[in-house]
């Protein structure tokens, strides 16, 4: 019997882990113990939250939310830490790039415990983005890198991981899992009535903290908004700021959904114009082009592919893209795996053990 200490601190990563530990029903000779940080407070990640999603309660929940980044990832690995020496497990898991990840990717590596990284290999090339560096610095002292492209593990070998002493592992997307797995639960919004509608959404603390930034978005929905409806799940607080700004918005806002109702909105769309890394790639999985409201993306190969355009903040380009970009239409491509990301990790996890 082996055991895993899975790390997790934000709600997407609850929904990738969930795939692993549905497939882990298959192995009767791996324990999986899961510890929720705290890192984001989502009010939504409510008991039913576990049960709708079918995704398995944390064992253990540290409550290490807000502060500064030094703060949290020191308060974080403290009590990861004394999880460690009371579970004393064979592998550490952790997912993506949060503070969590780094967290636990400090506490395994000093604790000599092995790392396994799913979504490694990621690069943005932007050393100011928090994301970025958590990345760098998990994958640098990790047993197992999980990546879920070739570009992901083209970049490891290019920074020498093939000289360094850890197994890099093309396990495909673990996101597409969950995205198979889902797609029977999706759930129209309640009193939601439209039928031809680009679904939009902004989160990112770049966007939405950046007032100039903000505008010009807002700007270029509404210039889009004057042919097609825009539909905008929004957080409170941006909403709030955009309604303190006095902002003239053309589109349909919402609150907040929960997954179940993404998925549909999401698979009921004919565009996705976004800031989110995860929507970028979820467009692909259900064949909707994607206009990207950032600078950079991690997921190079949807741009390469022309399924995605990177436009920034700028006005005019959000709105060029929408009414000149020409997308590729040929989603039949494996740029992500065959859906069976969990099986693999697994497996190499038992493999290496």
């Amino acid at each position: 019997m082996i055991k895993i200490l899975t790390i997790l601190g934000a709600r997407p990563q609850f929904i990738k882990a969930g795939s692993l530990s549905r497939e882990l029903l298959n192995y009767s000779n791996i324990q999986e113990v899961i510890v929720h940080t705290g890192q984001h407070y989502d009010s939504n990640m409510s008991d039913v939250f576990f049960t709708e999603m079918k995704i398995p309660t944390p064992n253990y929940f540290l409550d290490v939310g807000g502060g500064s980044h030094g703060e949290m990832t020191g308060r974080m690995i403290e009590k990861i830490e004394k999880v460690v020496m009371i579970e004393n497990p064979d592998w550490m898991l952790v997912y993506g790039d949060t503070n969590s990840t780094l967290a636990g990717a400090i506490v395994a590596s000093k604790l000599h415990i092995k790392l396994a990284h799913v979504e490694a290999g990621l690069r943005s090339f932007n050393m100011k983005m928090p994301e970025e560096i958590n990345r760098i610095l998990t994958d640098r002292v990790s047993n197992l890198l999980f990546c879920p492209t070739n570009a992901a593990l083209d970049n490891l070998k290019l920074e020498g991981f093939d000289n360094i002493n850890s197994t890099i592992v093309n396990s495909g997307d673990i996101m597409l899992d969950g995205a198979i797995y889902y797609e029977g639960f999706a759930k129209k919004p309640l009193n939601f009535g439209f039928s031809d509608f680009i679904l939009a959404t902004i989160h990112r603390a770049e966007n939405t903290n950046n007032i100039d930034r903000l505008i010009s978005i807002i700007e270029g929905l509404n210039a889009i908004a004057r042919h097609k409806t825009i539909i905008l799940p929004v957080h409170p607080r941006t909403k709030a700021i955009m309604k303190e700004l006095g902002l003239e918005m053309n589109f349909v806002l919402l609150d907040p959904v929960g997954y179940f109702e993404m998925i549909w909105l999401i698979k009921n769309s004919t565009m996705i114009i976004t800031d989110s890394g995860g929507l970028q790639k979820e467009s692909y999985f259900f064949k909707k082009p994607c206009i990207t409201l950032r600078d950079e993306t991690e997921w190079v190969e949807l741009v390469s592919g022309r399924f995605n355009v990177l436009v920034g903040s700028d006005s005019a380009t959000i709105f060029d893209a929408y009414k000149n970009f020409v997308f590729s239409n040929d989603f039949n491509g494996n740029i992500y795996g065959h859906g069976n990301a969990s099986k693999i990790i697994l497996d190499n996890l038992l493999s290496y053990s």
